[in-house]
Parts: C-alpha cells; sequence; structure tokens
C-alpha cells in the first residue's frame, strides 16, 4: 500500500497529492514543474483504492466525464421529439396512434410505439435526468468537502518546494537594512497587502495573504441552482402540481376547470369588432370582420361536496374579467382567455306543461339542455327524460345524435299521473323547432300532430337561455415554477461569482535575509503578478512582474 506519510509528521489520505500540512508535493519531488492545485492536491473519495458497491457508484457519478457523457446522450435523445407534435400539445381527446400513423405514415407509428411522441414525458428521459442530478451532487461533494477542509486549515509555514512551485513565484533577498528586522519587513510587507484587500495571517517568519475565497463555491452554487432547477422540473410530474389544458365555455354556462375542485361561470361574454373605417379595404370586400376585445365575465367557484355530480355544492371564490394577457388568477391557478367562436347553443327552457285540449296550465320546470335532470314533478304530474339528443339527427328512421353539443336537442319523455294509462304517454320534444309529438313505437314521424293528452308550452324570451358565444380557455397551473425561477436565480449567483471574482493566495517564508514567495489564482494571473510586484516594490524589492512568472510555466 502507498506510504503517504509526509516527512513533516502528517498521515494524509490515500490520492493526496500535496501535503495537507506543509504542501509538500507527495509525488514526483524531484519535479520542478507547477504544481496542479486543484482542490489542493487532497484525496476525495473517489480515490480510494478498496471501493464497496457504494464507493463505485459515487466514483461512477463523480465523475466528470460521465456527466458530460449524460448530458450528451439525454440532448441525443431528445432530438427525435422535436420532428413529433407531442402528445400535451393536442386539445381534447385525440387517436394518438391513427394521427401519427396518418401524418408520418409507419415511421410515426413506430415512433408513437417507441415513446419519441411523449418524449419529455416518458420515464427514460426524466430517468436521464434524475441521473444528471445524481451526478451534479456527487461531483459537489466529492470535492467540495475536501477543498472546505484543505482551505479551512491551511498551515501557514508551507515547504519550500510547495512554494517555488508555484505558477507565480520570487526568491531572493530581503535588502539588508529592512531585513534587520524580519517582523519588520513581514509588517511592512503586510500593510501593502491588506490594502489590495487581502487578509493577511503571519507566523514564525511565515505568512500567507488571501482574497476573495468565496469565489471558489461559486461553481457548486452554481450545481445546487442546477439541481434545485432539476429536482423543480422532476416535480411537474407529481400529482397537482402542473397542468396545461383547454375547456370551452358557454355563455351563461358553468364547466368544471380540468380535474381540479374549480368551477368557472361564463356570466357574459362581450366582443368588440373594429369600425369599418378602422380594417383594411380588402377584408372589407371579403366581408370579413375582425375583433377588437374579447371578454368573459367569469364567476369562479369552489366545489365543497358532490364535485362529481350533475349538481355540485359550489361557493364562490372570485370574480374576475378575463381578457387576452390578462387571466383570472387563484393561488396557483391561471385561467387564460385564448380564443372565442359564435356558437348559438340552447342551455335551459322554462317549460309550462299544458293539457292539450283546454290548454290548462298544469305546472312549470327548468330543463337543462346539458345535463337534464332524470325527472320533474309538476302539478302531480311525473315527467321522466328516457333519452337524451343534444344534436339530433334521424338514422333509419330512429333518432341519433352527432355530438355532445346542445345545438338541435331533443327528449323522449314518459309523462304519467292522474287520467293516464297506467304506462303513461311518451313524446319527443324538440325545442328548437317547436315540435312535440306523441310516440307509439320506435319509428318517429315528426309530420304527424301532437294526439297526446298533454304539451310543452314556451311562454316568451325571458324562458329560453340562448349561449351566441363560447370561450376558449387555457388552464395553467404550475406549483413548479416558483422553484425554477430560484434555482435559475441561484445558479446565476454561482456563475456571477465564479466569472467576476478570483481566489488569490501568496505564501511566503523568510529564513534568515533569504525571502521565498509563491502565489496561486484560478485566473488573470497577470493581475495577481502586478500586485505582488506593487507590494515587494514599496517595501525595497524591485521586480519585473513578468519575471515572477515560473520559467518552467513559460517555456
Amino acid at each position: 500500500m502507498e506510504n503517504t506519510k509526509c516527512e513533516c509528521g502528517h498521515q494524509n489520505h490515500h490520492g493526496t497529492v500535496l501535503c495537507e500540512s506543509c504542501g509538500k508535493p507527495l509525488q514526483d519531488t524531484n519535479d520542478t514543474a507547477p504544481l496542479e492545485m486543484r482542490y489542493d492536491g487532497v484525496a476525495r473519495r473517489s480515490q480510494k483504492t478498496k471501493k464497496s458497491w457504494i464507493d463505485r457508484i459515487w466514483s461512477f457519478f463523480s465523475s466528470v466525464k460521465v456527466a458530460v457523457y449524460l448530458i450528451l446522450i439525454t440532448f441525443i435523445v431528445s432530438i427525435p421529439g422535436t420532428f413529433f407534435q407531442q402528445e400535451d400539445s393536442f386539445i381534447g381527446e385525440v387517436d394518438f396512434l391513427a394521427f401519427y400513423e396518418k401524418e408520418y405514415g409507419w415511421f410515426g407509428k413506430v415512433a408513437y410505439y417507441l415513446g419519441i411522441t411523449h418524449s419529455y414525458e416518458s420515464w427514460w428521459f426524466r430517468g436521464l435526468l434524475a441521473m444528471i442530478g445524481a451526478s451534479l451532487v456527487i461531483c459537489s461533494l466529492d470535492r467540495v468537502l475536501p477543498l472546505y477542509r484543505a482551505l479551512s486549515k491551511q498551515k501557514l509555514r508551507k515547504h519550500p518546494q510547495f512554494i517555488l512551485r508555484q505558477k507565480v513565484v520570487f526568491q531572493g533577498e530581503v535588502p539588508a537594512e529592512k531585513g534587520q528586522a524580519e517582523r519588520g519587513w513581514l509588517d511592512q510587507f503586510s500593510k501593502q497587502l491588506k490594502k489590495k484587500r487581502y487578509r493577511v495571517h503571519m507566523e514564525d517568519g511565515a505568512l500567507l495573504a488571501e482574497k476573495n475565497r468565496f469565489s471558489r463555491w461559486g461553481p457548486y452554487i452554481n450545481h445546487i441552482g442546477l439541481i434545485v432547477f432539476l429536482l423543480a422540473v422532476l416535480a411537474r410530474s407529481l400529482p397537482g402540481w402542473h397542468m396545461d389544458s383547454y375547456v370551452w365555455s358557454l355563455e351563461h354556462d358553468t364547466v368544471r376547470l380540468g380535474d381540479t375542485a374549480y368551477f368557472l361561470k361564463n356570466e357574459k361574454f362581450t366582443v368588440e369588432f373594429y369600425n369599418p373605417d378602422e380594417i383594411p379595404q380588402s377584408m372589407l370586400d371579403k366581408g370579413q370582420t375582425i375583433a377588437k376585445t374579447y371578454r368573459v365575465d367569469a364567476v369562479l367557484y369552489q366545489c365543497t361536496d358532490n364535485c362529481n355530480s350533475v349538481e355540485p355544492k359550489l361557493e364562490e371564490v372570485k370574480r374576475h374579467e378575463i381578457e387576452v394577457n390578462y387571466p383570472l388568477q387563484h393561488e396557483d391557478l391561471l385561467v387564460y382567455l385564448v380564443d372565442y367562436e359564435r356558437s348559438t347553443q340552447l342551455l335551459s327552457m322554462n317549460i309550462t306543461l299544458k293539457h292539450m285540449g283546454s290548454g290548462e296550465a298544469v305546472g312549470q320546470f327548468q330543463l337543462d339542455m346539458k345535463n337534464p335532470s332524470a325527472s320533474y314533478e309538476v302539478g302531480g304530474y311525473s315527467i321522466f327524460i328516457e333519452d337524451y339528443f343534444p344534436e339530433l339527427t334521424i338514422r333509419e328512421g330512429k333518432p341519433a345524435t352527432n355530438s355532445r353539443d346542445p345545438i338541435n336537442p331533443a327528449f323522449i319523455v314518459q309523462i304519467t299521473g292522474p287520467d293516464l294509462p297506467e304506462e303513461g304517454e311518451r313524446y319527443m320534444f324538440i325545442p328548437m323547432m317547436g315540435v312535440m309529438t306523441l310516440l307509439g313505437g320506435d319509428q318517429i314521424d315528426l309530420t304527424q300532430p301532437n294526439q297526446g293528452s298533454f304539451e310543452f308550452a314556451i311562454g316568451s324570451d325571458e324562458d329560453v337561455q340562448l349561449s351566441e358565444y363560447s370561450a376558449f380557455l387555457n388552464l395553467r397551473k404550475d406549483k413548479a415554477m416558483p422553484y425554477i425561477w430560484v434555482g435559475a436565480a441561484i445558479s446565476m449567483i454561482g456563475l456571477v461569482m465564479g466569472f467576476y471574482w478570483q481566489h488569490r493566495r501568496i505564501w511566503l517564508r523568510l529564513d534568515g535575509n533569504q525571502l521565498s514567495l509563491g502565489a496561486h489564482t484560478n485566473k488573470n494571473w497577470f493581475g495577481l503578478r502586478k500586485e505582488i510586484a506593487d507590494a515587494l516594490k514599496k517595501t525595497g524589492v524591485s521586480v519585473d512582474p513578468k519575471a515572477l512568472a515560473n520559467e518552467v510555466n513559460k517555456s
């Protein structure tokens, strides 16, 4: 086993390059080339010789080369996803397999099965992000802890080989008149360094001066920011943390906002168009109109009970006029107005049940066109909704529907009560056509007059609630976004610390009148040499800044 005990008596860990106490090189002791000062030559956990399975995993992720490979692999495998429209960008229900096969042929079908059409939501993409995060954590810990230990326990009197193998060195004699009092020259030199904002420590004819040590932590603070950023991105997959969906909201209607406990009522939709003199003549010739502004007078409700039922219990939370770029915001929920369309739909009607012969009114009930109740009680009679066709069409003599939107609704109802047969009477009621027909079988003949005992009557326009516009709303929730911004801010702080400041250190020892000086910085060597030459000149030692560069380093 390699002996890592220094001649100064300090026992170093295996893998140590420079003695943790005096700084003497433990390898290549006869070499004169500048020392590798990365992490101050301290040992790292990844350099263990006898490794457990945990140490092997640690060594794998602590490698910068592995981190670069992981980033490259993530970059490469994410490229195919840019050529396919991702599944989360579609609105409404879509048969993805059929779409990709039609759009891209057999290649689209293969891409769908391989998960390329939802690359950034796939387990393997998030797994790669997690591995990059693990690499950032382990790389940082493997280096920052030994570096902290080395910097926090620096010995002032360093070995001559440590000092003279720096990239900035000076060796000479202190002037005789200055050297008569060793402490006196060191005091003068330390005062010059303090003027340059160095923190100076002296002991037994040795000096250590350093400044901007905090800049050494810049890369690791940057790593912390990136880790926070990655964790926030991965947190989006947690239930309730992220939502980006769309919903149509009819005027005067109430819709549920995704899978949340919130409902939104579109009380009124307002649209204002440009005047003819405000739009180009070419558009006028085509009969085009352009919306100047449009908004939704919205009421936000929170469900407190029966949220999945036809009649949920709602409690008003907020009122807001939603316009483009001015969303409704409540806690972490944002509701944007994206678009609108003209869509006249019947929402509800106040229906009066009348006797067919006398026209006598029995009673009134409200018929909801989107979610009609299963039955209604009116003046001792029971009205049962047997079937409902939101957009009526007749196929092979039988009623059917083209969609779930109440564009041309029709109902098959059964009325039971006094003076009626036990099985009651069955009718087809079509509000938009003003038709009510007694049914005697499964075949529908809308040309036959109503020969039943009852009719449905609508008193006035106030009894009819229509929706003229439908608003297209974007629902967004992103609890991870504040953490993404925090991570980005932390990362930027680390970058600024590392770019705009340099950690500078000067080691000096006096052996009689013999002066040995070495210095190190992570960048801007010219500035460091200039500072040292200026301080030496003011204490009686003239030297050209260029002469301070290690001759081996210059070759």
